[in-house]
């Protein structure tokens, strides 16, 4: 026996070819009924499509792809921000569309995922998951991680960024382990006890172990996590919100302990109603993880068939046409990880497990790392030094206000100490005030302070130098954002406003 994972790499291709298939299967099942409320009553696709639905789900992970083919790994918070510019701008909804409108008035993640967004309890980043689960294999801990930074974008500190990190350890694990309630335990060592959505998926579980019902757990997970009020544009009413993390956890996790096969989970989990796109879809994975695509059965596949198709939001070149495409493009990226950081797995001809696998599977001191991170800060990575910018609160200056900000280094993912200038705009003052911690500290003051403004930080260290510039907010153009309220659309494409979709748009074929 090894302590380390070695993968039969022709089963770890089979078990990502099960993945991608899975997401499109379930998020196709639900996507036409994303949103409804009430219990659905589904046994198949309802209507049967004739090829896979473009789907957000699917979509950014593909960008990421393509970033990683390009970038390299560990992926880089300000790199994420670079290419959801370039590619991502166009979707408008809740967190995306905050994250967007953040990322354009200068500010990175993580801030860029909190500041003014109502939203960052929602399910846009746990369906990004797989991604970081099928670039980190049998190394949970290492999965989250990698989901903490691409959660920060649009999540930060919200119960999105854990469930990315749940369902990114859980199907990581599903790679090596098949047992149901050990790939819970082990997504759940990864985030907070306290977090609403830790608190969903124990729930399922105690539904399922002491005999209720489907119906009733269903009913008991409803009325114990429904959030907020209805988002313009998606919700109406005071009904729950459709996309909120924590109860869509739950019944992605009902699916799974209540269903009997691939089609009978997915439908469960499905005909719970609410976000059902992304709960058929996260599940549809995990299932295509653990069985590998022969497992998934043929009626299934059929309808969705192997394309690849983005959505007219998502502006990319060279993504992925077809599902094989596709996974041998993520298997090619996962060849790279153990060389590109410390893993605890390694491809060979053969699996070879640890006798004690289970805890090196729980094992979460990355995981541990990642929640400790600042996220009221910036982050300006290159030629390996990080430089972050630590607002110490919101990313806003007031006129006659002292503020206290800091910047720490990181050299190859470490702390270190080094030389820090940081440079404010003309008329403002800046003042050293020491180290506190990891950080060097200074005080901000200014008479005037516009709507946007720009500090340079210089820096030296491990015989490197590097600039990065962060921004930092007037009070004018923070004035806040009403709760439940989205960015403005277009009224034709329903792209955000500031990246209109029209001429992207798909022509409708006429009926025949």
């Amino acid at each position: 026996m090894t302590d380390r994972i070695v993968l039969d790499f022709n089963d770890y291709l089979d078990r990502v070819r099960g993945c991608w298939l899975g997401k499109s299967i379930g998020g196709t099942l639900g996507g036409i009924h994303e949103g409804k409320e009430y219990v659905l009553g589904l046994d198949f696709y309802d209507p049967v499509p004739t090829e896979q639905e473009p789907n957000d789900d699917l979509d950014i992970q593909v960008v990421w792809l393509r970033m990683l083919e390009e970038t390299g790994l560990p992926p880089r918070l300000a790199t994420l921000g670079e290419w959801w510019l370039k590619c991502l701008t166009s979707w408008p909804p809740n967190e995306y569309g905050f994250c967007t409108r953040n990322l354009n008035r200068g500010l990175r993640p993580p801030i860029s995922g909190c500041f003014e967004n109502y939203y960052v309890d929602e399910m846009g980043s746990p369906i990004r998951s797989e991604i970081w689960a099928c670039l980190a294999p049998g190394d949970p801990g290492l999965a989250a991680w990698l989901a903490w930074h691409d959660s920060m974008l649009d999540h930060s500190g919200g119960e999105g960024m854990h469930g990315e990190m749940f369902w990114a350890a859980v199907e990581s694990a599903a790679f090596v382990e098949r047992d149901v309630h050990k790939l819970l335990r082990i997504g759940l060592n990864m985030i907070p006890v306290h977090s609403q959505i830790s608190r969903a998926v124990r729930e399922a579980i105690w539904c399922h172990g002491n005999g209720l019902a489907w119906a009733e757990a269903r009913e008991r997970i409803r009325r114990a996590f429904v959030f907020g009020a209805g988002a313009p544009g998606l919700r109406s009413g005071n009904g729950p919100r459709a996309c909120h993390a924590a109860v869509n956890h739950g019944f992605t996790v009902m699916g799974w302990l209540y269903g009997k096969g691939f089609g009978d989970s997915l439908c469960k989990a499905v005909n719970c109603g609410f976000d059902t796109d992304c709960t058929g879809a996260t599940l549809g994975a995990l299932l295509g993880i653990l069985g590998g695509a022969d497992a998934i059965p043929a009626r299934w596949l059929e309808p969705v068939g192997q394309r690849v198709i983005l959505h007219h939001f998502t502006q990319l070149e060279g993504a992925p046409e077809t599902i094989n495409d596709l996974t041998e493009r993520t298997a090619k990226l996962a060849r790279q990880t153990p060389a590109a950081l410390p893993a605890d797995f390694v491809f060979g001809e053969k699996t070879e497990l640890p006798a004690d696998l289970e805890s090196l599977l729980v094992r979460n001191d990355r995981a541990l790392l990642a929640r400790d991170r600042d996220i009221h800060s910036a982050v300006e990575d290159r030629n390996n030094l990080a430089v972050t910018f630590h607002y110490g609160g919101e990313p806003v200056l007031h006129p006659g206000l002292a503020r206290t900000v800091g910047v720490s280094l990181e050299f190859d993912g470490s702390s270190v100490k080094g030389e820090i200038e940081l440079q404010a705009p003309k008329g403002w003052s800046v003042e050293p005030t020491g180290a506190l911690f990891d950080q060097q500290r200074f005080i901000l003051r200014a008479a005037e302070v516009p709507n946007r403004n720009t500090l340079t930080v210089t820096a030296r260290a491990a015989g490197k130098e590097t600039r990065a510039e962060f921004a930092i907010l007037g009070p004018g153009e923070a004035k806040g954002y009403p709760a439940g309220t989205n960015v403005p659309r277009c009224r034709k494409c329903y792209a955000w406003e500031g990246a209109c979709a029209c001429d992207r748009r798909p022509v409708k074929k006429k009926e025949a």
